[in-house]
């Protein structure tokens, strides 16, 4: 994995560069979080290794900034602060894990490997069907470079839409992801709804995206 340790203590920081390295990792080290900010921000990585106690900015303060601006690369806080409020602000803050120094290196290679493994697993936040984008971190849509502004219930049913591009999406389908029920009554509501998406996303093009397939629902065009 690339990884990247913030870390101002030097004899830790040096260690885990080290024993990183020599586990097979691709690792990067910093000592200050106005650096580790910026490179996370800036590179892809696999996994930070975040101290908390930072000179500048905090550990809590770089995990925040990653999170606002849109950043779901995992990260691991490492801290000599081990009581529960500590832990739970950690994580509260946007943390994957949290360990408590001193901790044995062993476990830090176990933790690496599960919390890895679960940032592959994590649907992307961005879905792309032909002209269409949807941006799920902010919650913005476009077609064409063209910003739609939807509402929240368009947003969801867009976005349902488009990870079935090019399938017939059923009323009962979208009863159940918009609602959690199948009501024979929303028939009506989804076709509002629909018709509404319609006209944001296909007014002003000349190919229409959002398909009715009679008898049996809804498709998005791919393309």
């Amino acid at each position: 994995m690339v990884l990247l340790v913030v870390e101002d203590e030097q004899g830790l920081g040096k260690s885990l560069t080290q024993g990183l390295t020599e586990a097979g990792h691709d690792c990067t080290w910093v000592r200050s979080g106005a650096e580790g900010l910026r490179l996370a921000s800036s590179r892809p990585f696999d996994v930070v290794l975040l101290d908390l106690m930072l000179p500048d900015l905090s550990g809590l303060d770089v995990v925040r900034g990653l999170r606002s601006a849109g950043s779901r690369t995992a990260v691991i806080m490492l801290t000599a602060l081990g009581a529960v409020e500590d832990r739970v602000a950690g994580l509260e803050a946007g943390a994957d894990d949290y360990m408590v120094k001193p901790f044995a290196f062993a476990e830090l290679l176990a933790r690496l490997t599960a919390v890895g493994r679960r940032a592959l697993k994590r649907p992307s936040s961005e879905v792309t069907v032909g002209p269409l984008r949807l941006d799920l971190t902010n919650r913005r849509v476009t077609r064409e470079d063209r910003d739609i502004d939807l509402t929240p219930t368009e947003f969801s049913l867009l976005e349902f839409l488009m990870r079935y591009a090019g399938q017939v999406v059923t009323r009962k389908m979208l009863c159940e992801h918009l609602w959690d029920a199948d009501w024979e009554g929303v028939t009506n509501v989804i076709e509002v709804h629909i018709n509404r998406l319609r006209s944001k996303v296909d007014k002003g093009f000349a190919e229409p995206l959002i398909q009715t397939v009679r008898g049996r629902g809804y498709a998005l065009r791919t393309g």
